[in-house]
């Protein structure tokens, strides 16, 4: 059972002085940094660094630093070209791409139109937009060295936004004998033709990946933009150091051992808004989506009437209360696509949003024929972002009735633990939380997890036909009109069968020192090319 502990000051001094000794250890590097170093906190250990294995969000951000997109979106979100440009055929059934000039990968081979068709089938295997765009397509080969001609079976409008999608699984390009790598396996190097290259010798997982600037690097000419342009790198080696004590990397933030950190705790901006030496901004200005998922393979919440007791037992107030606290970053949401968007709606959500769904839940729940199989919870404790939500739904779940075993661990635990189709007494689960950038979700092809492809699909493995039938039916549609029914449409059978639970959004600050410049913003935030660091 997950407990919370009163720590007396022997405590709080033993936890600090470990604190110290981890950050000096993090920050020595076995070799002299050359040149200018951008030291950063982010959200989380780096532990998988497979980007096409896992969504994790750092496996993602890893996954920019050394890999490159065909495409990408700029700030309007318009496709841009990236490693290729592209035509299109009249009959829209043909995209042909071509790669620019002077694409080498780290180990200094060409980028070959091989390699991509390779990186493109890995990525769509396992990606949901990306399996939706397979169903359309007829091939995807490689007509020469630069060329990859994707052929059609019928129109279909998302192919460059699929490919070029900013988050989560992005469609990063690989060496052809990297992606040949089953996706359900992880890659056994880490060679990519983006602007920085890792530093294998370096990586220490749970305190510290190493980065350095790729001199081979050849940026597009046009300006950063979101994901797109020239990813000009300013800076010789990005160092990614880890904290999970938030006190501890603020007080490094202040004194200036750190330059950069991704998360900053909500409680302790008062404080860092005082130090004219720090910059705060939201980078992400879309903000992010908090939701429970369960796992439909195994008791109890293979029982949809299980799942619908449990849902209506949770709260989006209770959640956001507890994981922000703050009514300038936090809202209320009952929308699966995110609010303010074009298919958002709240219908499914009433008991959610108002948060008096708990009378009902523990009629639900006795009527369901729970059996009293405890409910094995993931909770990590060292991501700031993810602390509060298995926390609150626990205690909320066992006021309706249920039997939680609430079993605390790190992120990265999690990460790993939740591909396990294992029963939950055999090292599996029944219930993790996780968060989407807003843009990741904001309608039913890009959003993974209001997939139903079963075992095929997203962690919990949810099968659901109508769903699948609905979002070949949306990218069909011949309006906006037509697509923002059928969201509609597919919101309540989601909310009917629990798909997931949404817990509504929230707004993330990042903070750094203003000896940085140049730091960009968008949906997959934080990038660390074009920032620059005065001495």
């Amino acid at each position: 059972m997950f407990k919370l502990m009163r720590r007396g000051p022997r405590a709080f001094a033993s936890k600090f002085a470990l604190s110290v000794v981890a950050l000096s250890i993090a920050l020595a590097s076995p070799v002299l940094a050359a040149g200018k170093t951008i030291t950063a906190v982010m959200h989380s250990d780096l532990r998988i660094i497979d980007p096409i294995f896992t969504t994790a969000y750092i496996t993602r951000d890893h996954g920019y630093m050394i890999y490159d997109t065909l495409v990408a979106p700029d700030s309007n979100f318009k496709i841009q070209p990236q490693m290729a440009d592209w035509k299109i055929s009249d009959d829209k059934l043909t995209y042909t791409f071509t790669l620019r000039d002077g694409l080498k990968w780290h180990d200094g081979a060409p980028v070959t139109a091989e390699d991509c068709v390779a990186s493109l089938k890995r990525w769509a295997a396992v990606d949901g937009m990306g399996q939706k765009l397979l169903d359309f397509t007829a091939s995807i080969e490689a007509t020469d060295a630069k060329t990859i001609t994707l052929k059609l079976k019928e129109p279909y409008g998302l192919v460059l936004d699929s490919i070029g999608k900013p988050s989560s699984r992005v469609a990063f390009m690989m060496p052809k004998r990297l992606a040949e790598t089953p996706p359900d396996k992880q890659i056994p190097e880490q060679i990519g033709s983006g602007p920085f290259k890792f530093v294998q010798s370096e990586f220490q997982p749970g305190v510290k990946a190493v980065y350095v600037k790729n001199t081979d690097y050849v940026p597009r000419k046009e300006p950063s933009s979101w994901t797109s342009g020239g990813k000009v790198v300013k800076v010789d080696r990005v160092e990614w150091i880890t904290m999970p004590d938030s006190q501890t990397a603020v007080n490094a933030l202040q004194s200036g051992d750190i330059d950069f950190m991704e998360n900053l705790p909500y409680d302790m901006l008062p404080l860092l808004e005082a130090n004219k030496e720090i910059t705060i901004e939201v980078s992400n200005k879309f903000g992010f989506q908090t939701l429970g998922r369960m796992n439909f393979l195994y008791p109890p919440f293979d029982n949809v009437k299980v799942r619908r007791a449990a849902f209506l037992a949770i709260n989006q107030k209770d959640v956001l209360d507890a994981l922000v606290g703050n009514a300038k970053y936090q809202k209320i949401c009952g929308a699966f696509f995110v609010c303010d968007t074009p298919f958002a709606t709240e219908v499914g959500g009433e008991t959610l949003v108002k948060g008096n769904g708990m009378a009902e839940a523990k009629k639900a729940l006795a009527e369901s024929g729970y059996d009293g199989t405890p409910i094995v919870i993931m909770a990590p404790g060292d991501v700031t972002t993810l602390k509060a939500q298995p926390i609150v739904a626990a205690q909320l779940l066992r006021e309706a009735g249920f039997k939680v075993d609430l079993q605390a661990t790190d992120w990265q635990t999690v990460v790993s633990r939740r591909a396990s189709q294992k029963p939950p007494k055999e090292g599996g689960w029944n219930m993790f939380f996780t968060n989407w950038v807003a843009a990741d979700v904001s309608n039913p092809i890009a959003n993974l997890s209001i997939g139903g492809q079963g075992k095929k699909g997203w962690f919990g493995w949810a099968e659901n036909a109508k769903i699948e039938k609905l979002k070949d039916d949306f990218v069909r549609a011949a309006s906006l009109d037509d697509q923002k029914k059928i969201a509609a449409d597919i919101q309540k059978e989601a909310y009917e069968q629990v798909i997931y639970i949404p817990l509504g959004q929230y707004l993330l600050p990042s903070g750094w020192r203003k000896s940085l410049t140049g730091v960009l913003d968008g949906p997959a935030t934080p990038l660390f090319w074009n920032v620059d660091k005065s001495e």
